[in-house]
């Protein structure tokens, strides 16, 4: 791959972050009259395929770019989760405090925040389960395209997992429930790197061309089925949380090719005169995506205790632009004083 190929994964991921970003901010600081206002949706949409989805794209083309070996991958996997589950405690530290000692936990189960299904969780058993399957699998792309179809048409086939027991619900949240914590479960989530995973090897497969035919097919085929059909539809689903956190196999084909659509937009940014800063940038971010992710949510999960949903617009904005400033320091401080890697 050229140089200009390389950095187009860390674009998209520095473009991920930077929305998710956004919409955190837009969930937790932002008034209810600014989350559902056109301003909301426009953020709730950015927040959506443009961030975790073409972040688990991403991840699954790059695991299929780097070829680790399988042990690799299920430690890097297991290291994720972990970091998952201390990045809980630490985002809702305030929270907490108020739980135990202000008397909150009248009206706050502390353990749905500190159990919540996020982004980083789904990293981390995505990595152990595709470094498992890729000895079964292989290298051949049709049965990850299989496998990809078929965890989000799961949805529809098997109800969410439930429990009577609260242990067992708090695992289900992970795999496929519908728990108000279940954020990012398995399924349908799994799809997207798998997704991925089978892009870069029917990329390997076809070469050169397969760089030749890739925008026309994917600029056709993606602006055909994901704005003539379905698109309307769709963007009710990104913009509502509960639907867009547990959708299925039509949502998910639109996400899909929405990404492809924007992955060919973000391809395109190396060959245009844009600020070459602004991009070493956001390539930057992408590049160190999961350290800005972490200190973010540590950021805005213990101020959002503090002021939870009273920001007007002006001010939401000023959060933003704060939060990615201090964010960036901090990653920068930390990669450039400690040997650190999550």
């Amino acid at each position: 791959m050229n140089k200009e190929r390389l950095i187009i994964p860390d674009l998209l991921k520095g473009f991920a972050v930077i929305f998710m970003i956004q919409v955190h901010i837009l969930e937790l600081f932002s008034t209810q009259d600014i989350y559902e206002s056109i301003f909301g949706k426009i953020s709730l949409f950015l927040g959506s395929v443009p961030a975790a989805p073409v972040f688990m794209l991403v991840m699954g083309y790059l695991i299929a770019l780097r070829k680790k070996e399988k042990n690799q991958l299920i430690f890097r996997g297991i290291r994720l989760f972990i970091a998952g589950i201390l990045l809980n405690i630490l985002l809702n530290l305030n929270l907490a405090f108020h739980v135990f000692y202000r008397g909150w936990d009248a009206f706050i189960n502390i353990y749905h925040y500190l159990f919540g299904v996020d982004i980083l969780h789904l990293a981390g058993l995505s990595l152990i389960l595709m470094g498992l399957l890729q000895s079964v699998l292989g290298e051949r792309p049709l049965p990850w395209i299989i496998l990809a179809l078929l965890i989000p048409a799961i949805g529809f086939m098997i109800e969410p997992l439930e429990s009577q027991s609260d242990i067992l619900n708090y695992v289900f949240a992970f795999i496929h429930g519908k728990q108000e914590w279940s954020y990012f479960p398995l399924v349908p989530w799994f799809a997207y790197p798998m997704a991925g995973f089978a892009f870069r090897l029917i990329e390997k497969r076809h070469g050169e061309k397969w760089q030749e035919i890739n925008i026309k097919f994917f600029l056709g085929a993606g602006l055909f089925i994901s704005l003539l059909i379905i698109t309307p539809w769709a963007l009710q689903i990104a913009v509502n949380l509960s639907e867009y956190y547990h959708h299925g196999i039509r949502f998910y084909l639109w996400a899909v090719g929405l990404s492809a659509l924007w992955a060919i937009i973000v391809s395109l940014i190396p060959k245009l005169k844009i600020n070459k800063k602004l991009q070493g940038f956001i390539a930057w971010l992408g590049v160190n995506v999961t350290l800005v992710y972490v200190i973010q949510w540590i950021i805005i999960g213990n101020i959002a205790t503090v002021i939870f949903k009273t920001q007007n617009v002006l001010q939401s904005l000023l959060w933003f632009t704060a939060i990615i400033i201090t964010t960036s320091l901090l990653t920068w401080l930390i990669r450039k004083k400690l040997v650190f890697r999550i």
